[in-house]
């Protein structure tokens, strides 16, 4: 669809571009331009608005606990970290056969 821009400041984005596009009314837009080129971004809710407080303490207990490891890496190469993958697999099969 093609428009016309006016002598005012704002452009006005028609109803069935909006509609296609998913945009309802109050939702939050970003525009980002780049090489004359304008990219219309929703703004994303942030998490804290999408769960409950019990949630959000779940949540960020578990990402406590991932901060503090046990962490692998980092790897060189795709190579080494499918080596140490391979290793780790094995152990656990180990393990596995060893508690049957």
């Amino acid at each position: 669809m093609t428009v016309v821009v006016k002598s005012k400041d704002e452009l006005v984005v028609p109803r069935s571009v909006r509609r296609r596009a998913g945009i309802k009314s109050g939702d939050r837009l970003e525009f980002k331009v780049s090489g004359g080129i304008i990219n219309i971004v929703p703004e994303l809710p942030a998490a804290d608005d999408e769960y409950t407080p019990a949630e959000r303490r779940a949540i960020d207990a578990r990402l406590a606990k991932a901060r503090k490891g046990p962490y692998y890496g980092p790897f060189r190469t795709a190579d080494e970290a499918i080596a140490f993958l391979g290793k780790e697999i094995r152990g656990r099969k180990r393990a596995a056969r060893k508690t049957t």
